[in-house]
């Protein structure tokens, strides 16, 4: 085939959840019309990422992975936006004569967005690499139909999502920070902690807890309102994978100004403000059953910049940050 062996590199940057509050819908509806909770969230970008590499290969469409929770068929997002963007070119049958080589560092069902930022460097990838016309709000409106959070990980750095998350207003880039993520050996998929959210909001008079708040001495961070420092679906998930709340304690007892479960689960950070006091609370969270690595939060201009597909043989242009 022409081209064979032509290969193009992305990056796929992970995310931390800042604030993740869940908005009835209305009175008596703790869900939307479409079936999804009505979200607030401040999402930030992580210097931890996988990368994805596309490589002209004749024969059907694969996907190849070293990481081997990662799925590589049809359920994985990275094969739905090979599909949009073959159709949207008005190509016959199924992707082919291409393989997908995934490195994977982004643990999955951490609450990370590992499986949407691949999907989001996917779309990048495939359009660079079928030199497709295609205009970035049009990669847009194919990362919506994807995912919820897709369409963030085109945009990258702070930013605010409402609706199911995928209504974006970009913040001014928050100060970069030092980030510990602590990794239980479990994973928690989204539709079990909404589930369990959802279980706690029908037997409680009250189903979200303020534990930014209503802890003494709970560290801030100095530029989100203190009432939004909290992620609503940490109690919840807490109920039924209890470390998770032993790491967030572990991480506030370690010097973390903030530390919260990120997204859904099962991921914890902490934000420090040196790389040695986040080497430090590394150390003491090691123990069977956790691990823990250090990273950055990355502003939304480098994210952008690091994210843009190159040749394969080119430098990714960013390291794997972790201790």
């Amino acid at each position: 085939m022409a081209g064979e062996g032509r290969s193009v590199r992305a990056n796929a940057f992970a995310k931390i959840n800042l604030t993740l509050r869940v908005i009835p819908a209305g009175p008596g509806r703790p869900t939307r019309a479409d079936g999804y909770h009505e979200l607030r969230t401040v999402f930030q970008s992580i210097r931890l990422h996988d990368v994805l590499t596309v490589t002209a290969v004749p024969g059907p469409l694969r996907i190849e992975c070293d990481d081997p929770a990662c799925p590589i068929d049809r359920s994985n997002l990275v094969w739905r936006a090979a599909e949009e963007l073959w159709a949207l070119d008005r190509r016959r049958g199924a992707p082919r004569d291409a393989r997908v080589v995934i490195r994977k560092r982004i643990p999955v069902q951490a609450g990370l967005g590992g499986g949407s930022s691949d999907a989001a460097a996917a779309l990048r990838a495939f359009r660079a690499f079928w030199s497709l016309r295609l205009s970035d709000d049009r990669l847009r409106d194919l990362a919506v139909r994807l995912g919820a959070d897709v369409p963030y990980f085109l945009l990258g750095g702070t930013a605010l999502g409402v609706g199911r998350g995928d209504v974006l207003f970009p913040l001014p880039d928050a100060p970069l920070e030092w980030i510990v993520i602590a990794l239980p050996d479990f994973g928690v998929s989204t539709r079990e902690a909404f589930a369990w959210f959802d279980s706690a909001a029908r037997q409680a008079t009250r189903a979200r807890r303020r534990l930014g708040t209503s802890k003494k001495g709970a560290a801030r961070i100095s530029w989100l309102p203190a009432s939004e420092q909290l992620n609503d679906l940490e109690e919840p998930v807490s109920r039924h994978k209890p470390d998770i709340a032993r790491i967030v304690k572990r991480l506030r007892r370690a010097g973390a100004i903030h530390a919260a479960m990120s997204g859904a689960g099962s991921a914890v950070f902490g934000l420090f403000q040196t790389r040695v006091d986040a080497q430090s609370a590394c150390r003491r969270l090691s123990q069977p059953g956790w691990s823990a690595l250090a990273t950055r939060t990355i502003g939304g201009t480098a994210y952008r910049s690091h994210s843009c597909p190159v040749p394969g043989r080119a430098s990714c242009r960013i390291a794997f940050e972790h201790v």
